[in-house]
């Protein structure tokens, strides 16, 4: 049978791997608007890395701001199914 301490400490582990882990799903689900995201913000979409985030930027340094998140195919590279994968996070605002 555990002692108290022992309870209280796989309590704590158990309680740290939760608020750890919630908050690594939080990340991945949340919202990124395509006008005004960091490339370090925009590689967290699905399908993206340095490569296509600094296309992004680029694309709307260029043409303005995105006026539907279905724009982002607009960027070379980035394709429906890049766009299926993060339709659901990309915003415009």
């Amino acid at each position: 049978m555990l002692k108290a301490k022992q309870l209280i400490a796989v309590f704590t582990v158990l309680t740290v791997l939760m608020i750890f882990s919630g908050a690594a799903l939080a990340e991945t689900g949340d919202k990124i608007n395509i006008n005004t995201a960091s490339i370090e913000q925009l590689v967290k979409l699905d399908r993206v890395g340095p490569k296509y985030a600094a296309r992004i930027v680029e694309f709307r340094d260029q043409n303005g701001p995105f006026k539907a998140p279905e724009d982002i195919m607009q960027v070379a590279g980035i394709g429906t199914k890049t766009f299926e994968a993060n339709k659901d996070r990309i915003v415009v605002e």
